[in-house]
């Protein structure tokens, strides 16, 4: 039996990295994954998720060897995450949500990815979710209130 996919998540790399390393939130990280995992859900993400994820990791512990590292990368690509480049509408998009919540382009761009895709973003970062501005708020939500569809 082929399993169907429902819909398309964002996640940012404040997630992904719980797939790696012991933090706060990490049962709600890997629920997503396993969710995607079962076929629930397509995940996206701007394709500077991966260069996000591996240095979060890189500095998550002292000792990392080259070869764990290299390990995630593979992994990270085996997951088959739709993953996007900045360019078109997608881009214009990040600019205009980066300028009016003054917030980073790499910020932006995961929260104008959800609005590209007319879906949500998943994020553990309290402190992009305070920063944004009226209607921006309404398409990114808190890994802790993730729960399985």
């Amino acid at each position: 039996m082929e399993r169907r996919t429902l819909n398309i998540l964002v996640v940012d790399s404040s997630v992904v990295v719980k797939w790696y390393v012991l933090e706060e939130f990490r049962s709600e990280a890997l629920a997503i994954r396993d969710d995607y995992l079962n076929g629930l859900f397509r995940l996206a993400a701007p394709s500077l998720m991966v260069y996000e994820v591996v240095n979060a990791v890189r500095y998550s512990r002292k000792d990392i060897q080259p070869e764990k590292l290299k390990a995630i990368c593979e992994s990270l690509a085996k997951y088959g995450f739709d993953l996007y480049e900045l360019k078109g509408e997608y881009a214009n998009l990040t600019i205009d949500i980066a300028i009016e919540n003054n917030i980073t382009v790499y910020d932006a761009s995961y929260i104008a990815l959800a609005q590209y895709l007319d879906t949500s973003l998943y994020t553990s970062d309290t402190k992009l979710l305070q920063s944004l501005k009226g209607n921006y708020k309404m398409k990114i939500k808190h890994l802790k209130d993730y729960k399985t569809p």
